[in-house]
């Protein structure tokens, strides 16, 4: 049954999209409050069938093929916390732990923990797909760099190149390069 609603929504995802003129930036389309009680209780990174936003998806490179795979992925919103150095007798206050802000957006460690937990998948992208107060969810866009339908895919065969092996760690993707870029 949950196959079923995640169909319908990535086809109503993909009618909404389509009608959003050039011009226009398409509005993120709100997830229902029990999606998102059902997405807590998931795990950190979930491989689902198909995309939330199948239209964003599909601009960013997905097919429907043997290949591609889409992973939900969970990621805390907020401040980070900083490790007290080798600390011995008292906690200074003043030392500097919380309300760190971290130098990547959170899309790229969404990206890197996709990459952490499918180890034999590349990322080729990854889009917004909701938030409530504690979490962000994205989606991550992941091929299988040695399936034959990808060596023949001239759009994503460079994938299966060695040079582009862990491209995510490196900050190759594209939300890697925006975070490289705002420093």
């Amino acid at each position: 049954m949950a196959e079923e609603d995640e169909k319908e929504r990535g086809a109503k995802g993909a009618k909404e999209g389509a009608k959003a003129s050039k011009g226009e930036r398409a509005k993120v389309p709100s997830m229902p409050n029990e999606n998102l009680i059902e997405w807590r209780r998931q795990r950190t990174a979930t491989r689902i069938e198909y995309p939330t936003r199948l239209e964003r998806a599909h601009r960013l490179g997905y097919k429907a093929k043997k290949g591609f795979v889409i992973v939900r992925v969970k990621v805390g919103k907020g401040g980070m916390r900083r490790r007290l150095y080798g600390r011995r007798g008292r906690k200074p206050k003043k030392a500097g732990l919380v309300k760190f802000t971290p130098g990547k957006g959170l899309r790229w460690i969404a990206e890197e923990r996709a990459q952490k937990h499918y180890p034999n998948l590349e990322v080729l992208n990854s889009y917004y797909v909701a938030e409530d107060g504690v979490h962000k969810w994205f989606e991550v866009i992941m091929v299988d760099p040695r399936r034959p339908e990808i060596a023949k895919d001239k759009n994503v065969k460079w994938l299966a190149s060695p040079k582009h092996r862990r491209r995510v760690y490196r900050g190759l993707t594209s939300a890697g390069k925006q975070a490289r870029r705002a420093k």
